[in-house]
């Protein structure tokens, strides 16, 4: 498979990311203190296990195993474009660069570059990761190894596995040392033999990672392929899972016993296509709701002030998603296959009308949300006051208010939004929002009365 230009410049814009891969760090440690050093904290002149490791982290920041293990894993994701690693990427990128000419060829190069030096620096950043294995980088860059060695070395826990591989770097950084500035002659001989010694003994330690990987059963074996191949190629057949399988898993399964295997995962199936539910919409529904509000949803009303809550998602693998939330919640309407304004893909809706399930859903996906807490809130004042404060005095002025407040929160971010046109004016915006009726509503009900 060659790429084209096109898929070049996409590749080329993709890897960009690998740029602010401190970015992704620093939110995986989210929440924790600021002023922890982890990588200051863990360089010492021995090597420790990931139990050492965690237990002075808990000691000297007072936090538990939990937020000091998420510390530790750190190790930045594969990068993976059009299915394909990075090495293999440029692999097919210079290949295709040979049929190209003038500027075609020029914007390939610079791809090509782009590529090459985001990989280089998402290679430092994963050897910066290994906090036992960072202080001996010098000699570890000169050894033969690849990004899924990196990984192995990721998962190495123990104290031996560890110190043997620091043991074979230093072994080859003291022959380098003794060896640089030395003509040739015999001991020069005997330090590049060294040299190569320590080589072989850190190959045979990353064959000992393999090997313990290995002493999985074939169907623990078996059942992380077809999870890790749902997850590549969402929407896949039983069929085309088998016919990825390696030769080993190749011949001792079936179609057929496939899909039986499946139904061990969290697996959703769509008319024979599988695909992975994210984990988090068992662990946690409501977190999993709100990020997806967030992202693709909506909170809103109409004119006749009737709350409005729902989930988007297109095409076959939204559907299959829907399905999962809908089953998950519990609640809500489901709108499926509809047909978009665009004439693309088909739209699958997870609408919510009422307002004991709006009120319910909110409440619960409160707490998590990021970007719409501000709508959320709002509706959640107005079903209050729907139901039990129609009478008030306040309670038509507080509707329109909060109406326009709705829709400044929608549309806050749009630039040369029309705003007078919904007769809002900015001025007022803090006006509405310090008039919130929630802490007088708090107030009528604790005296024991609901006033008319």
């Amino acid at each position: 498979m060659n790429l084209s230009v096109e898929e070049a410049a996409e590749a080329e814009e993709q890897f960009k990311r690998i740029k602010e891969l401190g970015q992704q760090e620093r939110e995986i440690v989210e929440g924790l203190p600021e002023d922890i050093e982890v990588t200051k904290l863990l360089s010492t002149d021995y090597v420790m296990s990931e139990v050492e490791e965690l237990s002075l982290i808990s000691k000297k920041y007072s936090i538990n195993a939990t937020e000091a293990r998420k510390m530790l894993n750190i190790f930045p994701k594969e990068y993976i474009i059009h299915d394909q690693t990075i090495p293999e990427l440029v692999k097919k990128m210079r290949n295709n660069r040979r049929e190209l000419k003038g500027t075609l060829r020029e914007n390939m190069t610079k791809a090509i570059d782009v590529v090459i030096d985001g990989y280089s620096e998402h290679l430092e950043k994963s050897i910066d990761s290994l906090h036992w294995l960072s202080p001996y980088k010098t000699p570890f860059k000169q050894m033969r190894f690849s990004e899924k060695d990196l990984h192995k070395l990721s998962k190495m826990k123990d104290i031996e596995s560890r110190r043997g591989v620091v043991d074979s770097l230093c072994k080859y950084w003291e022959a380098e040392l003794d060896r640089s500035n030395m003509a040739y002659c015999k001991e020069y001989s005997v330090l590049s033999k060294k040299m190569s010694g320590a080589k072989k003994e850190f190959r045979q330690c990353l064959k000992a990672i393999h090997t313990q990987t290995l002493n999985k059963s074939k169907k623990e074996r078996q059942l992380e392929f077809i999870e890790a191949t749902i997850t590549k190629h969402q929407g896949i057949t039983a069929k085309g899972i088998h016919e990825k399988m390696p030769v080993d898993m190749f011949h001792i399964t079936n179609a057929n016993i496939i899909s039986k295997s499946i139904k061990k995962l969290e697996v959703a199936c769509h008319e024979g296509s599988y695909y992975k539910v994210p984990s988090l919409i068992k662990k946690n529904i409501w977190a999993y709701t709100a990020a997806f509000i967030d992202s693709d949803g909506y909170i809103t009303l109409d004119r006749n002030m009737n709350p409005r809550v729902g989930l988007v998602a297109t095409g076959e693998r939204g559907k299959v998603f829907m399905k999962e939330m809908h089953k998950s919640i519990g609640f809500g309407r489901m709108h499926l296959d509809q047909k978009s304004p665009q004439d693309t893909r088909l739209i699958n809706r997870l609408n919510f009308y009422s307002q004991a399930d709006v009120s319910e859903l909110l409440t619960k996906c409160l707490p998590h949300f990021r970007l719409k807490q501000g709508n959320a809130e709002l509706l959640l004042e107005l079903i209050r006051m729907k139901k039990s404060y129609k009478k008030s005095d306040w309670y038509k002025g507080r509707c329109d208010e909060i109406f326009k407040l709705m829709k400044w929160e929608n549309h806050k971010d749009h630039v040369g939004f029309d705003w007078l046109k919904e007769g809002i004016y900015l001025d007022d915006i803090q006006k509405y929002k310090d008039n919130c009726k929630m802490s007088v509503m708090d107030e009528l009900e604790n005296v024991g009365g609901i006033l008319a």
